[in-house]
C-alpha cells in the first residue's frame, strides 16, 4: 500500500454546473472544519480511517492539517495514533477528529432498546468496557478479545490524551451524535504525568521547599484529567471556593465521593509518612500553585501542607479570599504554631460538622 492509498480527498461531489457539493451527512462537520481551517492553504489530507495502520506511513512534518471523520473509539493504541499524527504535522498544524463519548453512546442505545434491556446491558458494558481494560490481570485478555475496537471513552480522556500528545485544544462540538474536536500542534508528545486508571490515583503536588510530593486519593475524575487543568481554568475559571467551575473532568460518582470526603481518605498515608500535617494549607498542583502571587508561593514553600486547610475555618468564596485566608494562617503559624493549629482545627471541625461546610 503506497502513501496515496493511505489518504483520500475530502468526500465531495460535483453537480451539473461542476460546483462542489458536500453530502448532507457531512454538512455540519464540514462547516466545523471550515471554521477552523479559516481559509488556511497548505497540505491538508483526510484519512481513510481512524487506525494505527492508516497513520503508519504518514510522512513526518510535511502536513498543515490532518482530518478524519471516523471515530477514534476503534483505535487500539490511541496514544501512538495521536503521537504519529503530531509528528506528521508542521508546527502549528491542525488536526480534526471525532469521538463517540460514553454519554453519546448511552443516549444512542437508549433510543433503540427497551428500558429493562438497557439497564442490564449498561451494567455488563461498564464491567467489560470500563473495568476490565483498567486492571493488569484482565487488560491483556480484554484487548486480545476486542482488539481495542469500540472502546468506551469519555471526552475528558480523549482531550487529555491529545494534550499529552503535544496538542492545544481549540474547540469541540457535538455534531450528529458524536463530538468533533479541533486541536493545534504546539509541541512534541509528552507523557510526563503517568496517568492512572485504577480507583486509587497518585497526584503530584507542591510540598515544603517546593518539593513535589506524590499525594494519594480515590479517583473522582476521568483518566488523563490531570493534563486538562490549564485548559479547564482557561475555559471556565474558578467558582466560589476556589474549584474550577463546571468541571467536566469530575465523574457523577466522583462528586458524591467529594461531598463525603471519601476521595481524600488515602491522604492519611501521606500523613503517616510525615509528608503532610493535620492542619495546613492544601497541597496544590503545579498549575494551581503558579496562580498564586510570588510572595505567597515563597511563604507556602516554607511550610508543610496539611489535611485540614484553613479554608474550613474562614470559608472564603473567591480565589483572592482563599489566598488571604492562607496568608493569615501561615503568618499566625510562624508566630504561634501549636496555638494556631489548635484554634484552626476546632474552628474547622465546627464548620464541617455543625455548619456542614463543604469545599465543592
Amino acid at each position: 500500500m503506497n502513501y496515496r492509498d493511505e489518504v483520500i480527498a475530502e468526500r465531495t461531489v460535483e453537480d451539473e454546473t461542476h460546483q462542489i457539493v458536500i453530502p448532507a451527512h457531512l454538512t455540519h462537520a464540514q462547516r466545523f472544519i471550515n471554521d477552523h481551517r479559516n481559509g488556511t492553504e497548505g497540505v491538508f489530507i483526510t484519512l481513510r480511517e481512524a487506525s494505527n495502520e492508516a497513520v503508519g506511513n504518514l510522512r513526518g512534518g510535511i502536513h498543515d492539517g490532518i482530518i478524519c471523520h471516523n471515530k477514534v473509539n476503534c483505535v487500539r493504541y490511541l496514544n501512538k495514533y495521536f503521537e504519529k499524527i503530531n509528528r506528521s504535522l508542521n508546527p502549528g498544524g491542525l488536526y480534526i477528529g471525532t469521538v463517540e463519548t460514553q454519554y453519546q453512546f448511552k443516549k444512542r442505545i437508549r433510543q433503540r432498546y427497551p428500558y429493562f434491556f438497557i439497564e442490564l446491558f449498561f451494567s455488563m458494558h461498564f464491567v467489560f468496557k470500563r473495568v476490565l481494560p483498567k486492571w493488569g490481570l484482565t487488560k491483556r485478555v480484554y484487548y486480545y478479545v476486542t482488539r481495542g475496537k469500540r472502546r468506551a471513552i469519555s471526552l475528558t480522556e480523549v482531550l487529555g490524551r491529545l494534550v499529552s500528545s503535544g496538542f492545544e485544544i481549540l474547540d469541540h462540538e457535538v455534531i450528529d451524535g458524536r463530538t468533533y474536536f479541533a486541536v493545534r500542534k504546539t509541541g512534541e508528545p509528552r507523557f510526563d504525568m503517568a496517568p492512572t486508571y485504577g480507583p486509587l490515583v497518585a497526584l503530584n503536588r507542591v510540598g515544603k521547599g517546593g518539593k513535589i510530593l506524590t499525594i494519594y486519593k480515590f479517583r473522582t475524575m476521568h483518566p488523563y484529567s490531570e493534563y486538562l487543568q490549564a485548559y479547564m481554568f482557561r475555559m471556565n475559571n474558578l467558582q466560589d471556593g476556589g474549584k474550577i467551575d463546571s468541571d467536566m473532568r469530575v465523574t457523577g460518582w466522583g462528586r458524591i465521593m467529594r461531598k463525603l470526603w471519601l476521595d481524600e481518605q488515602p491522604m492519611w498515608w501521606n500523613f503517616l509518612k510525615r509528608e503532610l500535617k493535620l492542619v495546613g494549607v492544601r497541597p496544590l498542583s503545579r498549575h494551581y500553585f503558579s496562580l498564586y502571587p510570588e510572595e505567597m508561593q515563597e511563604l507556602r514553600k516554607r511550610h508543610k501542607p496539611g489535611l485540614i486547610p484553613p479554608f474550613y475555618r474562614d470559608l472564603p468564596r473567591t480565589f483572592e479570599e482563599i489566598v488571604e485566608s492562607e496568608r493569615r494562617y501561615l503568618e499566625a503559624y510562624e508566630k504561634r504554631p501549636i496555638r494556631t493549629d489548635i484554634t484552626y482545627l476546632f474552628a474547622a471541625l465546627y464548620n464541617i460538622f455543625i455548619k456542614r461546610a463543604r469545599s465543592n
